[in-house]
């Protein structure tokens, strides 16, 4: 379960026990259930088997209902792009590739506030060099969430549980050999792309390694130095490539 989900479930079973307690505490509304007023009872009994219900359902949907991804367009922070790939988590055939994603995610982020802490501790914001720095760091994250929007893109239009009961069923001899062998190679080259777009972040992520041991070597260096460097050359070069076939 993701953090949204978890804080909308805390805050429905908060919700309920609160709406109980005002309602049943002799303090507050009072409603008595075992009193003298039937009324009372039979009101405070439907409460509770309310409150059990909503309960249940509202854990099934939070825990196990799988909701419609949000349009790709539509995604814009960190936390969108977990949610998106969270849709497809229990799919079978991409569980793996998309734990990788998350994780992925998960590094992408803590190296980006590593590698602005120790440009902060090097340089001053002033200085040519720092904007440098930073300029290609958030170069980089914006070209590994393109690679997300990619993985994201392919997803939208692989449908898995199709392909999952087509292939429990390859066996069965309802198809033709070259019929399994077409539908087999179009699924292949989907989770192809996705593992083409994982590759990649890979790469983006031993590249902000690379920079950040760079960095962390450092003394002090000019603008022109930066520029030398091998793995600012490695990046830049990466930059506009990709600058490159998006035109």
């Amino acid at each position: 379960m993701n953090n949204s989900r978890l804080f909308k479930l805390l805050g429905l079973i908060v919700g309920v026990v609160l709406l109980n307690i005002v309602v049943l505490s002799p303090g507050l509304l009072g409603v008595q259930i075992g009193g003298d007023s039937v009324i009372q009872t039979a009101f405070g009994v439907t409460l509770l088997v309310i409150s059990f219900l909503v309960l249940i359902y509202g854990s099934y949907v939070l825990l196990f209902k799988t909701s419609a991804p949000p349009p790709v367009k539509d995604i814009q922070s960190h936390e969108d792009y977990i949610n998106a790939l969270y849709h497809y988590r229990d799919i079978k055939v991409l569980k793996k590739d998309i734990l990788l994603a998350l994780d992925q995610l998960d590094r992408i982020d803590k190296k980006r506030n590593t590698l602005l802490d120790v440009l902060s501790q090097r340089f001053d914001p002033t200085e040519l060099s720092y904007q440098k720095f930073k300029s290609v760091i958030f170069e980089v994250e914006k070209l590994f969430y393109l690679n997300v929007r990619g993985i994201l893109n392919k997803l939208g239009v692989f449908d898995a549980s199709e392909f999952s009961a087509f292939a429990a069923e390859q066996n069965s001899g309802r198809f033709s050999n070259k019929l399994v062998q077409e539908k087999t190679k179009l699924y292949n080259e989907y989770l192809d792309f996705v593992s083409g777009y994982l590759g990649a972040n890979e790469e983006i992520l031993l590249k902000l390694d690379k920079l950040l041991l760079e960095m962390a070597q450092l003394g002090s260096a000019d603008y022109k130095e930066i520029e030398d460097m091998p793995c600012m050359k490695e990046i830049d070069a990466l930059i506009n490539q990709t600058k490159f076939y998006k035109q």
